[in-house]
């Protein structure tokens, strides 16, 4: 049902709950009608009804009366929600009353800032969350804000779809968090543990001059790209970020200068791994990239081929002392054979002796 711009009354939407009630409506459209807290107060009645689908866009909503209504929607079967242009600020609303079903959210053009992004963070952590698009553009989110929302989103394997777009308070840190949450190259680990889900993250425009902030976004595309190719498979996207972007040496740069990354790669790996990873760089990178690898893991490889030698060494050595210790032992053993067998020797003479002696005085 399609009401767009009807200039609904309370009255006129209390009218309406019965046929809400007793019909299966599936999609109902109330954008652009002035409706206020009280309006939705009244429509909240009927979310006993079938309605999968809710447009409330450009109606004086505000931030109650939205947390209101998810708490109304809780047990209905709505999957799709959209309250752009509704004076929404903050989310109040713990997981326990957030909507079953709900999987799309679009919050666009409201006034929803750092304060907002906590109550969305709330959202996303839950280990049920069924959150799969969330549209937060042209809001008062700045960079501690998507900080919030990117901590959130580190354990969060629903969330396909955020566009961030059009705040205009992002800026380079918020870039940076958002890289670091698809691809973080701050080590071997981390890359593994970065977020896999993810298929669409959108802050800044592509477009225009290679400034930091165009760059990180490109960046942010390339991972996307990496989670949707390989999308039935989190651990495999995992393993292939980190073979196309750790062990390429120029990509591992690029991405290294944008984040601050100071650190080498190879300070991370055992160094009796290096063969395989080595392996790796050649086998999907070529025998330039090798050849660089080489350069940058020298140290390593020296340390593993000396360590392995001086394994040899230790061991050469540890076998002559146990030799020299067994050839010691057994001469003890021989010495103590020989004490033994005087020992038996004297005695016997002994008893000879007594026995002839005693035969001496008995005659």
């Amino acid at each position: 049902m399609d009401l767009y711009k009807n200039g609904l009354s309370v009255a006129g939407i209390r009218s309406m709950v019965p046929f809400l009630q007793t019909n299966n409506l599936l999609r109902l459209y109330l954008d652009d009608n002035n409706i206020e807290l009280e309006g939705f107060n009244v429509l909240s009645q009927a979310c006993g009804s079938p309605i999968e689908y809710l447009s409330c866009c450009s109606n004086n909503l505000q931030s109650k009366g939205f947390n209101n209504l998810l708490r109304e929607l809780r047990d209905s079967p709505i999957m799709h929600l959209f309250c752009t242009n509704c004076d929404i600020e903050s989310i109040e609303i713990d997981n326990d009353y957030f909507p079953k079903h709900l999987s799309r959210l679009r919050l666009r053009g409201n006034k929803i800032s750092t304060e907002g992004c906590r109550g969305l963070a709330k959202l996303l952590q839950g280990g049920d969350s069924t959150l799969t698009q969330l549209h937060l553009q042209n809001n008062k989110i700045d960079d501690d804000g998507v900080e919030i929302l990117v901590n959130a989103l580190q354990n969060n394997t629903s969330l396909a779809d955020l566009s961030l777009k059009g705040n205009n308070e992002i800026f380079i840190e918020g870039m940076k968090a958002c890289l670091r949450l698809v691809n973080d190259i701050s080590g071997i680990k981390a890359t593994l543990q970065s977020n896999h889900t993810m298929r669409y993250l959108d802050v800044k425009e592509e477009y225009g001059l290679l400034t930091p902030v165009v760059k990180i976004q490109l960046q942010i595309s390339d991972s996307l790209e990496l989670n949707h190719d390989y999308e039935d498979d989190l651990e495999v996207v995992g393993k292939e970020k980190v073979i196309q972007t750790q062990l390429h040496s120029g990509k591992r740069a690029e991405l290294a200068d944008l984040l601050g990354v100071t650190r080498s790669l190879y300070s991370d790996i055992n160094s009796l791994h290096l063969p395989e990873v080595l392996a790796l760089v050649g086998l999907h990178h070529g025998q330039e990239e090798l050849y660089v690898a080489l350069k940058s893991s020298i140290a390593g490889v020296i340390s593993t081929v000396n360590r392995k030698e001086c394994f040899r060494q230790r061991r050469a050595y540890l076998v002559a002392e146990l030799a020299e210790l067994d050839a010691e032992l057994e001469a003890i053993n021989e010495s103590e054979r020989d004490v033994v067998g005087v020992e038996s020797g004297e005695s016997r003479s002994s008893k000879r002796r007594r026995k002839m002696m005693g035969g001496y005085w008995d005659r």
